[in-house]
């Protein structure tokens, strides 16, 4: 098994996002490395941590990497889409800070057996938690043509969607593709040859289409973060690391919701809805790496932190 090391992107800017008091209660919905959980703990004196993560892996590696600190620590295996449902468990019902990273952790991308990389063969799995049902496979192989293309266009932003998604319905009517290299063969296969000359892996939109489906990441997010505003208590802070324009706007959204409140058309001479503001910007715009982290961590480039706080 390939040791979960993680650089944590944005660290210290995160960190001092939260601005963590030594008593307060902090939770790290995207556990992964343990890398920003490490920094929470070692600030904790009275305080508690809960990390969460739907990888038994990352819950693993994390207890050893919070050993010095595991008794302000809670490690809880589930999807942070659980929100109240992990804070009811605990009998805690608001938190001081919440974190999410949304990166895909880098021992996930270069653990060949997941199946999340296109540079390796392995079964068509890219499951983050390997309890969940769906697998990558399920989706390439019995997923209709038309679903297929809306998902390699809408979560992949793959111009050749259609292409693709009609190649891998001829394959799979001679036979199963059943690995990552057999699924590229395809996808590299469907485009055309200028496409093959780009920089970019033929295969890398598509696989991040194909992970981001599998885990329904967009859907937790969009769930966490309606849940999220109600469980912070007042001059919490709600800091999100994104990576990709979907899961970014949809942060985004709902921030800039709870940070205006009303809901009344500006037509509207007064307010009738009787929504109020929950939540001010830290940061009106996102916060991104410098170029020295640029240069120790190439995959922070497209990382994106947004910061508010419970009013």
């Amino acid at each position: 098994m390939t040791e979960f090391h993680h650089i944590s992107v944005l660290l210290k800017e995160s960190i001092e996002a939260l601005n963590i008091r030594p008593d307060g209660i902090y939770l790290d919905g995207t556990l992964g490395g343990a890398g920003h959980s490490a920094e929470i703990a070692r600030r904790l004196s009275g305080g508690t941590l809960i990390g969460v993560d739907r990888d038994p892996k990352a819950l693993t590696a994390a207890e050893q990497r919070l050993a010095p600190w595991m008794d302000r620590v809670e490690l809880v295996h589930s999807n942070f889409r659980e929100l109240d449902a992990i804070l009811d468990g605990l009998g805690i019902p608001a938190v001081d800070g919440i974190l999410l990273d949304l990166g895909v952790s880098s021992p996930q991308l270069d653990e060949a057996d997941r199946g999340f990389s296109y540079m390796a063969d392995a079964p068509l799995d890219m499951r983050m938690d390997p309890s969940d049902p769906l697998t990558a496979y399920e989706i390439v192989n019995t997923w209709p043509q038309e679903e297929l293309r809306r998902i390699l266009f809408s979560y992949g932003e793959e111009r050749y969607a259609p292409l693709i998604a009609a190649a891998i319905v001829r394959r799979r009517e001679q036979a199963p593709i059943e690995s990552t290299l057999a699924l590229v063969d395809v996808i590299r296969g469907a485009m055309p040859q200028k496409a093959l000359r780009e920089k970019q892996h033929p295969a890398k939109r598509s696989f991040q289409a194909l992970r981001i489906a599998v885990n329904d990441e967009l859907g937790a997010v969009d769930a966490v973060m309606q849940r999220a505003i109600d469980r912070l208590k007042p001059g919490g802070r709600l800091a999100v690391i994104t990576f990709h324009s979907l899961e970014d706007r949809i942060v985004k959204n709902a921030m800039a919701e709870a940070v205006r409140g009303c809901t009344c058309p500006p037509e509207f001479p007064v307010c009738v809805c009787g929504k109020k503001p929950r939540l001010k910007l830290i940061a009106r715009k996102p916060i991104v790496a410098g170029e020295e982290e640029l240069e120790r961590n190439p995959r922070a480039r497209s990382a994106k932190l947004r910061v508010a706080e419970r009013l």
